[in-house]
């Protein structure tokens, strides 16, 4: 065994340190009060909650496809770590800035549920009034486990991964938990303002989008821009996961077993197949071909777009947000190719655009206070508040960048990058002992 760098021994401290804090400051959950909870409620939510988990593991597929075969372990490792990293943070101080007391609507208290203290079993009449807050928190888990996920994409194949995690540890803390608290906290000034995001294409979509274009700018252009992607069935498992798992993201959303939970059920998923068909036509239109990675994305950017409508919105205006964020972002990709901007995985123009649009298609469709219900204040907010965390995620992640880069460097080094992240930072490979790619002995299919 090698011996242990110092930073190792450091980090490991703080995380003994940590587990000993939390054994002597945690309590027991109180007492259920069986006669204040929906018990179809709490069975649904409960079942919204491993929905939105799953995700996670199906973007880590979906990226894990669409990068080239040396980098596909580092690639999926970097969407599977955030469950681990993410609900810690959550548990000791992440919940607590998100949804604790507030101050002046701008962030909550790390100390009203510091360690998940006073998150117990009974319901909390601002959050969860028919259903345990401890089953909220854990809800609200799974959207901060999948954000900073979702940012990888755009500097995939040249992150060195230490500075990863640096990077997810802070932005979660200093960018989502601060636009949860805007957004969905009672107290929040968004949520004052009128803004409406059902389930997350402010707080989720544009805050990775805005970030991963703040990490392509930071980690600049890979030494081979191009590659084939490593496994295409990889991209449909993973669209498959994240279809399936969007259902508890947007009707879980509305946090009971009701009505508007198979409103946004319904919503999601014809505004997902109004994008995938929209995507393959519109690429077959202008002379490509019809690709299954195409549908998957299109599919994906319509599941994006409709997330901060799916509750607010009929079926018929869930089709036309996906046929508008998939003729949008597919022109937002083939436009970025054109630059110098090496986002990767094409996550601005899909996440962030298909955020940006769903966003203005819920300020123009939102029942009765929508743009078409002659209502305007609505939309002029929601324009309002995509400049402001437009500024915020961008510049905030980019000096979060900046910093992660002073405390250990982002980019790992030609030579590493050359041999793949997959052996360099983790010791692992796809390919057999004799460098040939696995799929050419049949263990599994390179998609060519």
């Amino acid at each position: 065994m090698s011996k242990p760098k110092t930073r190792w021994i450091v980090i490991f401290a703080i995380l003994a340190a940590l587990q000993l804090l939390v054994l002597f400051n945690s309590s027991n959950p109180e007492t259920l009060a069986t006669d204040s909870i929906d018990k179809a409620d709490t069975a649904w939510m409960i079942v919204a909650t491993a929905f939105v988990l799953f995700m996670t593991p199906g973007l880590s597929f979906f990226y894990g496809g669409m990068v080239s075969m040396k980098n596909v372990i580092s690639t999926m490792l970097q969407s599977f770590i955030a469950l681990g990293v993410i609900s810690l943070l959550w548990y000791l101080v992440g919940f607590s800035l998100a949804f604790g007391e507030t101050w002046h609507g701008l962030i909550g208290n790390p100390a009203t549920y510091f360690a998940f203290r006073n998150v117990g079993l009974s319901p909390n009449p601002a959050f969860s009034p028919t259903f345990p807050f401890l089953l909220f928190a854990l809800f609200q888990l799974k959207f901060a486990i999948i954000t900073p996920a979702l940012i990888t994409g755009s500097f995939a194949e040249r992150v060195k991964f230490t500075s990863y995690l640096l990077f997810i540890c802070l932005f979660s803390l200093l960018i989502y938990c601060p636009l949860a608290h805007w957004t969905w906290h009672p107290e929040g000034f968004l949520r004052k303002w009128g803004v409406l995001d059902f389930a997350g294409g402010t707080v989720v979509h544009m805050s990775a989008g805005f970030a991963a274009l703040a990490g392509a700018f930071i980690l600049g252009k890979r030494e081979h821009k191009y590659h084939q992607p490593a496994n295409i069935p990889f991209i449909m498992l993973g669209t498959g996961m994240l279809w399936f798992g969007w259902f508890g993201f947007n009707a879980g959303s509305a946090l009971a077993a009701n009505g508007q939970a198979v409103q946004a059920f319904a919503t999601t998923n014809f505004a997902s197949a109004s994008a995938m068909m929209t995507w393959v036509l519109f690429d077959a239109l202008v002379g490509r071909k019809i690709s299954a990675m195409g549908a998957c994305i299109g599919a994906v950017v319509g599941l994006v777009a409709i997330t901060p409508a799916a509750g607010f919105v009929n079926l018929g205006q869930s089709v036309f947000i996906g046929f508008a964020a998939a003729l949008i972002s597919n022109l937002a990709v083939y436009y970025k190719q054109r630059t110098s901007l090496d986002d990767t995985l094409d996550v601005f123009p899909c996440h962030g655009v298909g955020g940006i649009v769903g966003m203005i298609m819920t300020a123009v469709f939102a029942k009765d206070v929508g743009l078409v219900y002659g209502q305007f204040s609505t939309f002029q907010y929601h324009l309002i508040t995509l400049a402001i965390v437009a500024v915020f995620t961008f510049g905030g992640s980019f000096l979060i960048f900046k910093l992660t880069g002073v405390v250990t460097p982002l980019r790992v080094s030609p030579d590493e990058e050359r041999l793949g992240l997959d052996l360099s930072q983790h010791a692992e490979t796809l390919q057999v002992e004799n460098n040939e790619p696995r799929g050419k002995t049949g263990t599994m299919e390179v998609a060519a």
